[in-house]
């Protein structure tokens, strides 16, 4: 008869074939759980931003959503860093079969049950393994060109201090150890099925030649251990990572694709008009135009009047809001912005991350660790948490340095518009608080006197033809 002793390996394998599907289903439940907390809560900031109706066009913004977010289009600018980002990009698409296939056999206690597949799942495995070797060869390069190589100088900047800097860095980090992991829990697998003369459904190369590494002396039940091991070690960190993206910039994994959709449809130069003014214009050049009455809230009152332009996060339209969450915070706006390039005080980048911050600052957002680290190096003196955004976190002298030119539109790789944000909070002041600088009120001036930008009388408007038609004469 055997013994206790004997019989405490079986008794210990079935005990966890008992609770697995248990422990799998509460770690998911409580990973899916929290996940979901953060993104309603982030969903709540984003609508604190003005209404803006973005319907309409579904077939011309899938196919914009389908080249930029999903296709990668605007990435291929720039060569080196669009293919290894394409390598990290496609690894994570396809590692996601892996990841079902782990969700399944976890909650049913199967193992592999993908195998089904035959061929096909062989090819997938194979696929997977060399995706995943290149992955950790590409983050090792992005590791490199970040911290090592001649600072890159989108990599740079106020706003790259502190928290933005280890973020991304922790990224690469989790990135390497998912592989390392994944690779720990075929190469365990394959050699516990070497060592029990069973074929393990799948093709492996790269885990293949790692399970030669592992001695035969830990024996049949040290490899059950190590291949669990690897297994719990891989997914519990996918839902880790999973649940760290929205206290990261990689958050724009998920909402790079809604931010493309509802991005504009209208020209780039298209600068949106102030509704209410437009009404006051067309019953100014009409009188028989009816201005439309102002919208009452839900009692019937009278609401209050909308501010012209932006002070602060809640005078932004909803969609600039989900762009600042969408942020890669890879620099491409602030390397090709103009201003910033000829030493101007301007950041694009800047200005999307101070309204995340400051989004997250006002409404409490579940962002675990605050990004508004600058550091005493910021260009300007840091402020009272309390003030708005205009003037709290982004100045008048960043504002009035834009050129207007979109550079920073047409380089961001998830459609974000830097550039709408900055109109709104030049319109805040021009417009409410009649902070303009001095060359563009005498501009004002002059349009409002004259009907043209120049200090000349509108009599003396044709006076250039005359001396032109002089001097033909002569």
């Amino acid at each position: 008869m055997p013994t206790i002793l004997q019989l405490y390996p079986t008794l210990v394998a079935y005990l966890y074939a008992m609770l697995q599907p248990i422990l799998f289903a509460l770690l998911l439940l409580a990973a899916f759980g929290l996940f979901a907390w953060q993104v309603r809560k982030i969903r709540a900031n984003i609508l604190v931003g003005r209404a803006r109706d973005m319907s309409g066009h579904p077939a011309e913004r899938l196919r914009k959503m389908l080249l930029v977010a999903f296709g990668q289009q605007k990435m291929f600018k720039r060569l080196t860093p669009a293919f290894l980002h394409l390598v990290v990009y496609v690894g994570f698409l396809v590692i996601n079969i892996e990841v079902a296939e782990i969700i399944i056999d976890g909650l049913f206690g199967t193992h592999r049950v993908l195998g089904i597949l035959g061929p096909v799942y062989d090819g997938l495995m194979a696929v997977n393994e060399v995706l995943a070797a290149l992955v950790i060869i590409a983050v090792a390069a992005f590791w490199w060109r970040r911290n090592h190589q001649p600072p890159v100088r989108r990599f740079t900047g106020i706003e790259l201090r502190a928290w933005p800097k280890l973020d991304a860095n922790i990224i690469l980090y989790i990135e390497v150890a998912l592989m390392v992991a994944l690779f720990f829990m075929n190469s365990a697998d394959l050699r516990l099925h070497e060592l029990e003369g069973k074929t393990l459904p799948g093709a492996f190369p790269i885990s293949h030649f790692l399970s030669q590494l592992l001695p035969t002396s830990v024996g049949v039940a040290g490899l059950h251990v190590l291949e669990r091991t690897g297994w719990w070690l891989h997914i519990t960190g996918i839902l880790l990572f999973l649940n760290y993206l929205p206290s990261s910039k990689h958050f724009h994994i998920i909402l790079a694709f809604p931010n493309v959709w509802f991005s504009r449809l209208v020209p780039q130069g298209q600068f949106s008009n102030v509704e209410s003014i437009t009404h006051e214009v067309k019953a100014m050049l009409d009188p028989s135009y009816e201005v439309p009455a102002a919208p009452l809230g839900p009692d019937g009152s009278a609401l209050a009047p909308t501010p012209f332009g932006a002070k602060d996060v809640d005078d932004l339209p909803w969609t600039s809001l989900m762009s600042a969450y969408s942020c890669t915070e890879c620099g491409r706006c602030t390397s090709v912005c103009p201003a910033n390039l000829t030493g101007k005080l301007l950041s694009p980048r800047k200005i999307i991350m101070d309204t995340r911050d400051r989004v997250e600052e006002k409404y409490h957002s579940p962002i675990i660790f605050h990004p508004n680290l600058y550091g005493e190096e910021a260009k300007h003196e840091p402020v009272d948490a309390d003030q708005p955004l205009l003037r709290g976190k982004v100045t008048a002298e960043e504002l009035w340095a834009c050129t207007t030119c979109n550079a920073c539109v047409e380089s961001c790789p998830v459609n974000i518009n830097p550039l709408e944000s900055i109109i709104e909070m030049r319109r805040f002041l021009v417009l409410e608080e009649s902070a303009a600088p001095n060359s563009l009120n005498v501009m004002f001036s002059n349009i409002e006197n004259n009907g043209a930008p120049w200090a000349f009388s509108p009599s003396d408007r044709l006076n250039w033809a005359d001396e032109l038609y002089v001097a033909e004469r002569a």
